[in-house]
Formats: structure tokens, sequence, C-alpha cells
């Protein structure tokens, strides 16, 4: 998933000539869905988009509040062209998750963002409509956000393999584990010894 997040004097929404949504100070959020995101990545970014520090405090100092300190408002703006791929000079969006399963997915983030935070501070467009936004960067300020990727696979595999170790070595218990330690070593022959078949040759040879 990924987030462009501004700091906001004023941002709105509108579709043709109708208004949509409206906010004052706080932040305007694009966000792009991918088609491997997950609950984790909802979590992750309702967690940061909250909770970065984009604001003064009361003394003045920089980059030491969040949104939800300041009593602030969200717009959020559903935009899948954030997971554009370029071939060539033209953009593939094959990457976002289609419309029919994005709507819900991020209807679950703005119920997440209003839960964690107040629901009337959380605003949003309309999801799938040609929209005009409006924003008035405070700053400016842009951050660009993206949720953590997946463990690669190999990755995981091998992960897979130690644990699958560990367990095999507790399902053993102490007990066995430990005679496998304490199993005696096999001595190392002497070469200066002769087994009795080797008595038997030198023995042909003599006689």
């Amino acid at each position: 998933m990924k987030a462009i997040i501004q700091r906001v004097t004023t941002a709105s929404v509108s579709v043709g000539e109708v208004p949509i949504s409206s906010i004052g100070r706080g932040l305007c959020v694009l966000l792009g869905i991918s088609m491997e995101d997950t609950q984790k990545d909802v979590d992750y970014m309702v967690r940061k988009i909250l909770n970065l520090r984009l604001f003064d405090d009361e003394n003045g100092r920089a980059w030491s509040k969040s949104v939800m300190d300041k009593d602030y408002e969200v717009l959020c703006v559903s935009q899948f062209t954030l997971q554009c791929i370029l071939k060539g000079n033209k953009p593939d969006f094959h990457a976002a998750m289609p419309a029919e399963l994005s709507q819900p997915f991020y209807n679950n983030i703005l119920e997440h963002l209003r839960s964690t935070y107040k629901p009337e501070m959380i605003k949003d467009g309309q999801f799938g409509a040609y929209m005009q936004v409006q924003i008035q960067n405070d700053g400016p300020v842009t951050i660009e956000l993206v949720s953590p990727s997946p463990m690669d696979p190999k990755q995981l595999a091998k992960q897979e393999k130690q644990q699958q170790r560990k367990e095999k070595t507790r399902s053993k218990g102490p007990l066995e584990s430990g005679r496998e330690r304490a199993a005696p070593r096999p001595r190392a022959q002497d070469p200066n010894a002769s087994s009795g078949a080797d008595g038997d040759v030198s023995s042909e040879r003599e006689n």
C-alpha cells in the first residue's frame, strides 16, 4: 500500500460542481491499494497516518505533534494511480487492486481510522468517481509512505525449515537429545595394530 500524506491548511473534494467533503488544518491522504495488501498493511498505514509527528507543539517546536495530538482532521482520497508501473512512457495499473475488491478494502481503512481516532474527524472523497481535489499544502510538507513488503519467498522457506528443525528437536525431548550428544565416538584405529585377519595372512606368507 502506498500513501502520499500532505500537511494542509485546507483540502476539499468535489465531483463535477458538487462539493463532497472538506477539511481545515490537518492531513490530506492519497491512498493507493495494491493486489498484495492485507490487514497488516491497513494496520500499518492507519497507525502511521494518525501518529506521524508533522505539526509544531505549543512552543513552536517542529515535528512534535501528530494529527490526533492537535485534534485536526484527515481527508482520505482513494487513488489507484499510485500503484502505477511505467511501461516505457505509458502507465500500467495492473498492480492496483481491482475496484470490486478495493472498495470494501478502502472502506475498512476508513472505519479503522474512525474507530482509532474520532469518526467526525475522518473525511472521504467519492470512491471510483472522477474527482477534483483541492489541496493547500502547508510548508509544503509531503510524506511518501509505503507499507512493508511481504517477506521474500526464499527467506520465508528458510525460516520454515529452521522452525521445523526446532520442532523436531523439541519432539525428541531432552532425554533423547542428551543421549545423542552423549553417544561415544568410534575409536580411531591404530595403523600399527593388525587385525586377526592380517595375522592369518602373514602366517600363510611365512608358510
